[in-house]
This record gives structure tokens, C-alpha cells and sequence, in this order.
């Protein structure tokens, strides 16, 4: 499963972690865009932190789509100007908000989206 953003800095990053965490023994997961930031959102890190225990510093940084494999399932996070272009179409397009900058409940509310669609996305392959 690969998650797109174009900065690949913070929801595709999120999704990337929880599809490691809750999916790992039904797929691969990574997390892409057509540019990178120098790190990851820093409020989600320490939301992954509080919420799951996961350090994405730890595991994960920002990538361009050329530096992973060819996903078998492609997901946009729903960039609201244009998505990436990644050489294929997307298998969806989960329309979440962006929400950096925004309130620790703003974040939890996208994480919890992120969580349940990967354990959706899970479920239909298991």
C-alpha cells in the first residue's frame, strides 16, 4: 500500500505508520509524494507518540514516489489542489483534510480517519 501527499510530510506519513502498526502481516506500507520536507510534521510525531507509541522518526522520512516500490494499491490523502501524478490512478482517494497547524484534536480526529480505513483496507484483504 502506498499513501500519497505531495510533501509527504504528515497524513501519507501517519497512514504509513498505522498500516505498519495494525497491517503488516496482510501488506506492505509506504508513504510518498512528488516533493519531500527535511522531516516529518513534528505534531504528528508527537501524536503518533501519545496515541500508538509509535516513533516515525524512527523508521520513516520524507520520499519521493521514484524512491519506493511499485505499490500494488495506491491511495491519494485527498490533496485539495491536485494529487501527484504517480504513473497509474489511484485505487482511492480518502479526502482527508490537512491538518497541520491546526489543534491536537483536529490531528486526532484525521488519525482516527487514517486508522479506520486502514483497518477497513485490512479487513478486505484478509
Amino acid at each position: 500500500m502506498l499513501t500519497i501527499c505531495v510533501h509527504n510530510s504528515c497524513r501519507s506519513q501517519i497512514a504509513e505508520a498505522l498500516g505498519k502498526y495494525f497491517a503488516a502481516d496482510v501488506f506492505e506500507s509506504y508513504s510518498a509524494g512528488t516533493e519531500t520536507k527535511p522531516q516529518i510534521n513534528q505534531d504528528a510525531v508527537r501524536m503518533m507518540k501519545e496515541l500508538y507509541g509509535i516513533d516515525m522518526e524512527q523508521t520513516q522520512y520524507s520520499k519521493e514516489i521514484s524512491d519506493i516500490p511499485t505499490p500494488d494499491i495506491a491511495i491519494s490523502m485527498g490533496c485539495n489542489v491536485c494529487c501527484p501524478f504517480i504513473g497509474r490512478a489511484f485505487d482511492d482517494n480518502w479526502g482527508l483534510e490537512d491538518p497541520t497547524g491546526k489543534s491536537d484534536e483536529e490531528f486526532k480526529i484525521v488519525i482516527k480517519e487514517i486508522e479506520s480505513k486502514i483497518l477497513q483496507l485490512r479487513n478486505e484483504y484478509v
